[in-house]
């Protein structure tokens, strides 16, 4: 069922490492044209080579873009619609996590955690739609990588900011579900929530303290960024009538 995908347009979020450059690799590897973003585009660029060294069907083009800035983000469609004609899968991937806790964080790392993890994600959210909407798009899909974090809170403090911004975006899937059905629309809405994944996630949230980001990877056998890429295209392989609305793994 991927084959319907074949040269039609994914953005991938944060797709320079772990999660992001999984899922990117694996679409184009099903012949989608992918636009992976993120700020620093110099690990995204060596993926489109090996990519294309690897003769994957599809193609991967790298766009830096800063999602803390609207007006970058606002570029970055429009020179998908020049470029590309628009998007039709919308893959909101990219997320941070800050040491802040609630009653001794900084305002700045909860600002930032806010920027990334809700407002990039709703501006993308709104932006793809809008796209979809105007060339006639009736089977496009809008795909949040949420987090177990947004169902449960966890026992830290170090995470407790992180996990309401994961919470929100558990709140604005199922709002997006809901403002689809009354758009009378059949493009649609999933939530991936996966637990721990072995990525750089850990270690760029504890970035002052290395062995204990390792310990968070050897205390249990941790999901892999090409798992969620499986769902992601599990997700995208549903027959048109089936709504998979949220994974949690």
């Amino acid at each position: 069922m991927m084959e319907r995908w074949k040269g039609r347009v994914a953005l991938v979020t944060g797709a320079s490492v772990g999660i992001g450059a999984a899922v990117a690799r694996a679409l184009v590897q099903h012949g989608m044209k992918v636009v992976g973003c993120a700020r620093n585009v110099d690990k995204i660029e060596k993926l489109a080579a090996e990519c294309q060294s690897a003769g994957y069907s599809g193609t991967l083009i790298p766009y830096k873009c800063d999602l803390c800035n609207e007006e970058e983000i606002l570029s970055m469609f429009s020179a998908i619609k020049t470029l590309h004609q628009g998007v039709d899968v919308c893959i909101n991937n990219a997320g941070l996590a800050h040491n802040e806790p609630l009653l001794s964080g900084r305002t700045e790392g909860w600002r930032n955690m806010i920027d990334v993890n809700i407002l990039a994600l709703a501006i993308c959210t709104r932006e793809a739609y809008q796209s979809m909407k105007e060339r006639h798009v009736d089977d496009g899909h809008i795909i949040n990588i949420n987090s177990m974090g947004g169902h449960r809170m966890v026992p830290s403090a170090d995470e407790h900011f992180y996990c309401a911004t994961k919470y929100a975006v558990t709140a604005m899937t199922e709002g997006l579900r809901q403002e689809l059905r009354e758009a009378k629309t059949h493009i649609r809405a999933t939530s991936i929530s996966p637990g721990i994944v072995e990525t750089e996630f850990a270690f760029r949230h504890h970035n002052s303290d290395p062995e204990r980001a390792a310990a968070v990877y050897e205390s249990i056998k941790c999901l892999k960024a090409e798992d969620i890429a499986s769902a992601i295209t599990y997700v995208l392989s549903a027959p048109a009538h089936v709504q998979l609305f949220g994974l949690s793994f």
